[in-house]
């Protein structure tokens, strides 16, 4: 593994486990449904619960989304693989333990290739690759929710048996980039399966950073655990801090610690948590109520009697393997002849690919000059004012008829801008009020709140009739 130098005397070294909630609609082995935001306690079942005598039902729809995500990352596929229970005490884990696969996981041996924005203009795309271990599937545990006003702690199980996918990824990465990269990537591939709807603020896609530092020639140094980190951005925060934090300690003549911390988003600091000199012995064993989990290659290797609905075949999941992200991007740059950069934009912008291909179909333009007004035009327009594609304000089609005015030579380039400036008004005085309130919140961001609401929403109603 190919290191980078982060200063002329430290190396850094980095690896990452994330865990997947996958999309389904009930849970890992019982048939509780799924939800977010359900009221607390609601989508619980006697198994999840953990009442004496019930047993675990292994669901098909997770199993299917764990040999989706290991072929769509090149992994061996395991035909055999196995259960354990995983013990240790928490109020939100209520049998005590938790169903894992630590012997022998559902997928092994993959690979992640990755891209990021390099070179001194950033805007050279760098591709790298990292290592999957291994992809194992796991129960969720419930969620402890504290309140320090009365002192107490409240538990919510509607998350506890929520079917995961742990991915392990080998110690691959030497910066947070990387590992935010890394992280993306991965959240696109998942989102393109279905696998996965990897919404971190949501919790659907958590990550753990594992990170030490050494100099040339040492061995690797003592790693510390980033737990639980809820964003790409605060992924690469997180990583970069604690770099440095580790090359002052050594420098300073101490020694790092082998320790869980987390990390505070305000300050931009981790923080410990637990150290881990008395490692915990989580008593690993075979869990008894569940058989070896089986996968077929074909269905004519699939044992005689079993009904088909409860054989997952490996053939079958390859023939519904999606478009992935990198095919996606490789396809852009043939077929419209743009630059890996924008194609790497493109898809990386939720919406941004399909919003792009829309426009192409609906002008006369030629696909560069169309790229041109979505990264430049429609993209400035969008971050200005803190709108997602999907609340665009200029649909495709609109901005279409405005590059077939310009083609034409019906108008200049000057004019076509200030027709997509009018485009944003035109969408207000038809009932946008997404574009509306996101103008109010600029004018109260300006006047630090001081503003009255119900003020400038009227004088913007007004200057927008």
């Amino acid at each position: 593994v190919t290191q980078t130098t982060t200063t002329t005397t430290t190396q850094s070294v980095v690896g990452l486990e994330i865990h997947a909630q996958i999309h389904s609609n009930t849970k890992l082995f019982s048939g509780s449904r799924v939800g977010f935001q359900a009221p607390p306690n609601s989508l619980v079942s006697f198994f999840d619960a953990s009442l004496p005598g019930t047993l675990p039902v292994l669901n098909r729809r997770c199993v299917e989304a764990a040999v989706m995500t290991g072929l769509a990352l090149n992994c061996t596929i395991n035909r055999k693989s196995l259960f354990d229970r995983k013990h240790y005490f928490y109020a939100d884990l209520p049998a005590g333990y938790q169903i894992t696969q630590q012997r022998l996981p559902i997928a092994v041996d993959g690979t992640l290739t990755y891209s990021h924005l390099g070179g001194r203009k950033r805007n050279e795309v760098v591709t790298k690759s990292v290592r999957i271990k291994q992809i194992q599937l796991e129960q969720d545990s419930g969620k402890s929710l504290h309140d320090d006003y009365r002192n107490q702690t409240l538990i919510d199980l509607n998350r506890a048996g929520v079917g995961l996918m742990e991915l392990v990824m080998e110690p691959d990465m030497s910066c947070g980039e990387e590992a935010a990269a890394a992280v993306r990537e991965m959240q696109l591939i998942l989102q393109a399966l279905g696998t996965c709807q990897g919404n971190m603020a949501e919790g659907q896609l958590r990550v753990d950073a594992n990170v030490s530092v050494h100099r040339p020639g040492d061995p690797w140094g003592i790693r510390t655990e980033v737990k639980n980190i809820n964003s790409a951005r605060n992924l690469a925060r997180a990583i970069d801090y604690e770099i440095q934090r580790q090359m002052f300690v050594l420098e300073s003549g101490g020694t790092v610690q082998n320790e869980t911390r987390s990390f505070d988003g305000k300050t931009g600091h981790t923080i410990p948590m637990r150290d881990k000199e008395g490692l915990q012995d989580y008593r690993f064993m075979p869990e008894p109520n569940l058989p070896p989990l089986m996968v077929y290659e074909a269905c004519s290797t699939a044992p005689p009697g079993v009904a088909p609905s409860q054989v997952v075949v490996l053939e079958e999941v390859r023939e519904r393997l999606p478009e992935l992200p990198s095919v996606r991007r490789q396809r852009l740059v043939e077929t419209y002849g743009i630059l890996p950069e924008h194609s790497f934009t493109l898809v990386n912008e939720d919406g941004l690919m399909d919003y792009f291909e829309a426009v192409v179909r609906e002008t006369k333009a030629g696909p560069r000059k169309v790229i041109g007004w979505v990264m430049n035009e429609l993209q400035g327009l969008l971050h200005q004012q803190n709108l997602s594609v999907s609340q665009s304000p200029i649909s495709p089609q609109a901005l279409a008829q405005i590059l077939n005015l310009q083609e034409n030579g019906q108008i200049s380039s000057s004019i076509a801008k200030q027709v997509r400036d009018n485009k944003m008004v035109q969408a207000i005085r038809s009932g946008n009020k997404k574009v509306l309130n996101k103008l109010m919140g600029l004018v109260q961001k300006e006047t630090k709140g001081r503003a009255d609401p119900v003020l400038v929403r009227a004088i913007l109603e007004q200057k927008t009739s």
